[in-house]
């Protein structure tokens, strides 16, 4: 028995499109990251970029559970001492709804140079507008 593995060039990769309206946070970005992975694939490899892009849309709609909305912190360092800013996920769902997602769905990948180009094939849009429609991306759902 032979373990095939796809060359880079041999790669099937697909546009795929979901709607984040009323989705759990965390359960999305799980689904989203096996995507990203390509874990839904039977010739996944975990050392290969075999997986599909994603396309988010309707980021200002997520929802969370629990108390989150006014407790949980999101953190980030400008490098400078004393640079420590805190926002709360209200907060950053005003300014930045898209980043919400992003920071989730990093986190579910692995943290190397594989997980860093897997996280530039996810397109987060706060509307239900985007500019991949030239790729004709298949809406899923999940």
């Amino acid at each position: 028995m032979k373990t095939t593995i796809k060359k880079t060039s041999e790669i099937d990769k697909k546009w795929l499109l979901i709607d984040a309206q009323d989705k759990i946070l965390g359960r999305l970005a799980t689904k989203i990251a096996m995507i990203l992975m390509g874990k839904h694939k039977p010739s996944f490899s975990p050392h290969q970029d075999c997986g599909d892009f994603v396309v988010v849309v309707n980021a200002r709609a997520i929802k969370v559970t629990g108390k989150k909305v006014q407790e949980k912190i999101y953190r980030h360092h400008s490098g400078y001492p004393g640079g420590l800013k805190e926002y709360n996920f209200e907060r950053l769902m005003e300014r930045k709804p898209e980043e919400i997602i992003k920071r989730a769905v990093k986190r579910m990948l692995p943290n190397n140079n594989l997980g860093r180009k897997l996280l530039k094939n996810l397109k987060v849009y706060a509307d239900s507008k985007h500019t991949q429609q030239a790729q004709k991306p298949v809406s899923i759902n999940v």
